[in-house]
Order: structure tokens, then sequence, then C-alpha cells
């Protein structure tokens, strides 16, 4: 296994004085192929010497000479906050959970609409469930039951809106829809850490509240906020959920990770001004993530981890040095 530090000397090296102390860092020095690695978190607090025969692009007395360089290595950073999208990340509840749940709602209505899966997955383009009725209804024909006049079809939507949650709620009452591999795990590792954990959703504020108590846990619900449904007047793509979040938390957009599923939800973490780690979900796996900072199919629990808190860590150290 090859690692890497970072070292820059203030002053070019004298053949009497091979050896340099210095904290501050620009230039790569590889380890050599057999050289034990030791994690940040064993290494903090520790001074670390390394030989390498590569520090220089001419080697001094024009032969290859080893240089002794004392590195200082700091506390491994960790970002100031995790943000989770709620639908897809914690639960892959969208086929399964939010679609059924829209479809039983039409139905009790007597509306003669169903959204099948591949209409349902381009509808999920659109953030939120208002928005997306809306927009459906506007394109295809308001059903027969629906009024005539703009102001009473919100109401109208909101209503079946309403409704659609209170079943969305049953099923993740019932435990019906599990977690998502590694999200209890990432969480816990956030809190121990003193890692403040939000979720940023564009889905109503019960449904997200439910997913959270129910299936995290009432331990890890308490020590979590939630900013949900209409706490904005934009959902994502739009940032407005994720500058809300950090500006209530009281911290920096650059020390915060986002993880998200939707491109729209990259969109937004970006955005922001926030690193994002893209998770796909069952309908999001074709979808556009090439401004995302990493992308994996899930979180993973050992043995099948993805990533944890220190690669999140990892890219809060990118961020800020650049």
């Amino acid at each position: 296994m090859a690692s890497s530090v970072i070292h820059s000397p203030s002053t070019s090296p004298s053949s009497s004085t091979p050896f340099y102390s210095h904290t501050k860092f620009s230039k790569v020095c590889n380890f050599t192929q057999n050289a034990k690695i030791l994690s940040p978190s064993s290494l903090f607090g520790k001074t670390l010497t390394i030989i390498t025969n590569d520090l220089y692009s001419k080697p001094m007395n024009k032969k290859k000479s080893s240089i002794l360089v004392k590195c200082s290595v700091s506390s491994p950073a960790l970002p100031a906050a995790l943000l989770f999208d709620c639908d897809g990340v914690l639960v892959d509840t969208e086929k399964d959970g939010h679609r059924v749940s829209f479809n039983d709602t039409f139905t009790e209505r007597g509306l003669g609409v169903s959204w099948d899966v591949d209409l349902y997955g381009e509808l999920l383009k659109i953030g939120g469930g208002k928005e997306r009725m809306t927009t459906y209804f506007n394109q295809t024909g308001w059903p027969e039951k629906a009024p005539s006049d703009d102001a009473e079809r919100k109401e109208f939507v909101a209503s079946l809106h309403k409704r659609k949650t209170e079943l969305f709620m049953t099923l993740i009452e019932k435990k019906l829809l599990p977690l998502r591999p590694g999200v209890a795990k990432l969480i816990d590792q956030a809190l121990a850490k003193g890692v403040k954990v939000a979720v940023c959703s564009t889905s109503n504020e019960k449904a997200v509240s439910a997913i959270v108590s129910c299936l995290l846990g009432p331990e890890r619900a308490e020590k979590m906020q939630i900013f949900a449904g209409d706490v904005v007047p934009k959902k994502k793509p739009d940032p407005a959920i994720y500058t809300l979040a950090s500006t209530t938390l009281g911290v920096d957009p650059a020390s915060c990770i986002v993880i998200e599923d939707s491109a729209i939800g990259l969109a937004a973490a970006k955005a922001a001004g926030m690193k994002c780690v893209v998770t796909k979900s069952g309908y999001t796996a074709e979808e556009n993530f090439e401004n995302a900072d990493a992308v994996f199919d899930c979180i993973g629990d050992p043995p099948q981890e993805r990533f944890n808190l220190d690669f999140c860590g990892s890219l809060v150290a990118k961020q800020l040095a650049s």
C-alpha cells in the first residue's frame, strides 16, 4: 500500500544538514511500497520521520540521497455537520412507499389516476409532492372532481397530500420499509464525535419525522434537527433548504457534508457551497452525478462499508484547503 505526506521546507537543503523540520506542507513525498502506513488517529499528537529520495526534482550533488523529514501530524478533520436527504438516502421510500401512498390516495378520492413505476420516476425530477401533483395535473388534465379555481385547486392538492402523508406514515410506523445499509452507523459515528446531524428534505415534515423517530429511534432523533416540507419557499434543486440548515446550525457551509441520492439534491448541495456524497437509490442510479464529490451505491455496514466519518472528514479538509 502506498501513501504520502506533504512537506515544503522554507529553505533549500545543504549537503551537510540533511535533516529538516517544518510544519507547512505543499510538496508530496511518496512512501516506499513496504512502508508501514498508520491511520490518522494513530498519528495524532505524534511526530513522523520519513526517509525519502524524491523530495527535490534535482538530486543534491547529482546523486540520489535520502533526506530525513520530520512532520508534525495535526488532528484528523471532521465535518461540522452531516446533512442527510431523507427519501432514497435514509430509506429507499419512493417506489414502494410514496408512490403507493399517492396511488392509494387517488383511489380513495375516486380520481381515476394511477402512477406506475416508470412515470413516478419521471415525476421525481420535480421536488415536493404537492408540486409533483400540480405539475402532473397541469400537463395531463385535472380530475373531474377537482375545482377549477386556482386557489381551490391549491387547497385540493394540499388535502390530497395530507392524506397521502397519513398513509405513508402508517407504512413507516409498521416498519415495512427498512433503513438503508450504513445509515445508522454513520449517524452514530457523527454524534459520538460531536458532529451535528440534520435531515434536509422536500418531503412533508411529519413524514420525515416519522422516519427519523421510528426507524432511527428516539435517542438518535432527539439529537438531530429536521428541515423539511414547506420550511423554505423554494425546493431542491434550489439550495434554500441547505442554506437554512447551515445558518440554523451555525456552521460554515464549506464544513458540511451532504448525503444525497438525486441530481436535484446534488445541485442544491453544490449551490449551497457544500461537499456532496451521492448514494444511489433505486430511481436515481442512472442520473448524472459528475459534479458529486463521491458516488457510492450505499453507505454500507462493515464488512461491506463503502465510506465512513473519516472519509467525510477528508472531503472537508480538501474543501477548506482549496
